[in-house]
């Protein structure tokens, strides 16, 4: 007799089927689960009932092809079900035998009714089917679904059949064991090519068993075709046949559960490379194995280079999310802060909070747990690197240290104290990259800055004019050649309370630097005054500097627009029009200056024509853009 789904329970699998799974291959994880499900109550009966008979080794899920009757089953050996628990497990939507059976795992362990052996393997049940609903993810592919199953310890087995809509029916049925077989009649292909008829074919099977279930605990099995030479064919010219031999699908235990000291070096990497797609080993492994309020195993790696498109809004980190080694996430963000999203890896878990479909999360407060801890197991690895392995570490830096940067700076330094550290510069002094700690440790005692240079190369800020008189008294500089560098100082503000000073735009003062520059302004006050009015608008500011030695002339700038940032916002918010303040100095000790001087009285035309060349000299060693190159030229020329 047919007999109807409750009212609620017909809305629920509507819903189910069109909107719970956002993805249709998830069903086989749905149905592999469910029979591992079973096949661990079968495993815990066999612990507490000698009289089954039956060890782990025995217990397999078995996956059959059936391309003339268009079906593929799921058969296990596991507790089964008779007629009362299909109508109440397939029969009522969202009711979970599985569940009901860990409820009463834990009663049985708080009345201490099981015994030593007997604990230790509910210790091992993985419970998956929390909610009773993933058995009818199979109608988002199948038209129609049989269940024949057998209870272990009784004689009779039964069928439940339905076809997603208009109820079910249950009838006796034969099965030579214990166990349950789910016959799935797959769809024939809609509009979309391929749809449906690849679950028909073994190879797409395989994959998704690898990708979902590779770490159910007990074999998955399939017959897979092989070419095999025909008996009395020609040797020299052979005919093959194809036979059928069963294949084991999944690797049932995931090497990150598995001791560190029992994995070689080499099984992390190439597990790296065949998972995560990438031709070169990663530069560390991490592993990490949690026992407390949320338990996890995690298994990660730092990779040498970029993932493509990393730099760009296509690329999506993450790690892959298991929970008892089946996959619910691919990609979970939330278990990694976006400055270590380059970190590869998988964390598995049998304390998450799922929803309904097992496709995210109820809460997400197992994931914060599990991702403080991971953040600090990552910059713990990143800084044994940078003091053990510095070689590895700046290869790393070289494809991530942007990154780092980049989170460093955001939402004005917010994670510049987790970051700082991890950053590196070139300096002047070492001419290697180094760190900002290092840089301070070297520093002189009467030495209040910690002093930079910013350019678009290192070539080019070594060749700087600003930079040879603290080079000549020995200051250690760092070359700042990010684009992005030049906000540093502004967001970090200090590094261990010593601020950050621009070479550049800075304005310090070495010894009696301030001295000279004071009393130079005051001797040329009125040549300031004339090369100001020669160049109008083009400098805010003319005056002198002490820092130049063999340069005429240098750019500075004034406030908290630097040129970085001017370049910065030029490129990718030109409609800000961010400019900085320009500041012209000279060196009142150069010829060049003191042509001007003697010009601007002698022939005041020539002087403005120097004053033109000279700030366009400054501008091109600056990094800035000269507004008329062609006239410029032609300025010199007449010159000669």
């Amino acid at each position: 007799m047919k007999k109807k789904f409750k009212a609620e329970s017909q809305r629920l699998l509507d819903l189910m089927i069109n909107s719970i799974y956002t993805n249709k291959e998830i069903f086989l994880r749905e149905i592999i689960s469910n029979a591992s499900d079973a096949i661990d109550k079968m495993c815990y009966q066999a612990l507490t009932d000698k009289s089954v008979g039956m060890k782990r080794s025995d217990f397999e899920i078995i996956l059959t092809l059936d391309k003339e009757n268009r079906t593929l089953t799921v058969s296990d050996n596991g507790i089964g079900m008779n007629s009362e628990e299909l109508e109440k497990n397939l029969g009522t939507i969202a009711f979970s035998g599985s569940r009901k059976f860990s409820e009463e795992l834990e009663k049985a362990e708080k009345d201490k009714k099981i015994g030593t052996a007997s604990q230790s393997m509910a210790d091992q049940v993985d419970i998956i089917g929390q909610f009773g609903v993933g058995f009818y993810s199979a109608f988002m592919v199948a038209d129609k679904v049989e269940v024949v199953s057998k209870k272990y310890g009784e004689d009779q087995a039964y069928r439940w059949v339905s076809e997603g809509t208009g109820g079910y029916t249950i009838e006796e049925a034969e099965r030579e064991t214990q166990g349950t077989d789910v016959i799935m009649h797959i769809r024939q292909d809609g509009e979309e090519e391929d749809e449906y008829s690849k679950y028909m074919r073994e190879y797409p099977i395989y994959k998704l068993v690898k990708k979902y279930s590779d770490y159910i605990r007990f074999p998955i099995k399939m017959l897979m075709p092989y070419p095999k030479v025909k008996e009395g064919s020609d040797p020299e010219n052979p005919e093959y046949e194809e036979v059928y031999e069963y294949e084991v699908f999944n690797s049932m235990v995931p090497l990150w559960q598995r001791k560190r000291a029992d994995v070689t070096k080499e099984e992390y990497d190439e597990f790296y490379k065949s998972t995560f797609q990438d031709d070169m080993k990663p530069l560390e492994t991490i592993t990490v194995s949690v026992e407390g309020v949320v338990s996890y195993d995690a298994l990660l790696f730092i990779p040498e280079k970029l993932p493509d498109k990393y730099y760009s809004d296509d690329f999506s980190g993450g790690l892959q999310l298991y929970s008892s080694g089946v996959l619910i996430m691919d990609k979970c963000k939330d278990l990694l802060p976006e400055y270590f999203n380059f970190v590869k890896g998988v964390v598995d878990s049998p304390d998450l909070s799922l929803n309904i479909s097992r496709e995210m999360l109820q809460h997400d407060r197992q994931l914060r747990l599990i991702g403080q801890n991971l953040e600090k197991k990552i910059r713990a690895k990143l800084e044994e690197m940078l003091e053990k392995k510095r070689e590895d570490y700046e290869k790393f830096y070289k494809s991530f240290g942007r990154q780092l940067k980049l989170c460093a700076l955001e939402d004005y330094g917010k994670n510049k104290e987790q970051l700082q550290d991890l950053l590196l510069f070139y300096s002047s002094t070492e001419e290697k990259l180094v760190t900002l700690a290092e840089y301070v440790g070297r520093m002189k005692e009467d030495q209040e800055y910690i002093y930079y240079a910013t350019g678009d190369s290192l070539e080019a800020v070594d060749k700087m004019p600003q930079t040879e008189l603290l080079k000549d008294k020995g200051i250690e500089i760092l070359y700042f050649t990010d684009n992005t560098d030049g906000f540093i100082s502004d967001m970090f503000g200090s590094y261990k309370e010593k601020k950050f000073m621009s070479v550049i735009d800075g304005d310090f003062d070495l010894g009696d630097t301030k001295k000279k520059e004071e009393e130079a302004d005051k001797t040329f006050k009125d040549t300031f005054e004339f090369i100001k009015e020669a160049l109008g608008d083009k400098v805010d500011t003319v005056k002198a500097t002490a820092k130049l030695k063999t340069h005429p002339v240098c750019l500075s700038t004034e406030g908290s627009i630097t040129f970085d940032m001017e370049k910065y916002f030029t490129a990718v918010s030109p409609e800000l029009g961010m400019k900085a303040k320009r500041i012209l100095e000279f060196n009142v000790d150069h010829k060049a200056f003191l042509a001007i001087d003697r010009a601007r009285i002698d022939d005041p035309d020539r002087a403005k024509k120097m004053c033109e060349i000279l700030l366009n000299q400054a501008l091109l060693i600056a990094g800035m853009p000269i507004e008329d190159p062609s006239g410029l030229t032609d300025m010199i020329c007449e010159f000669f």
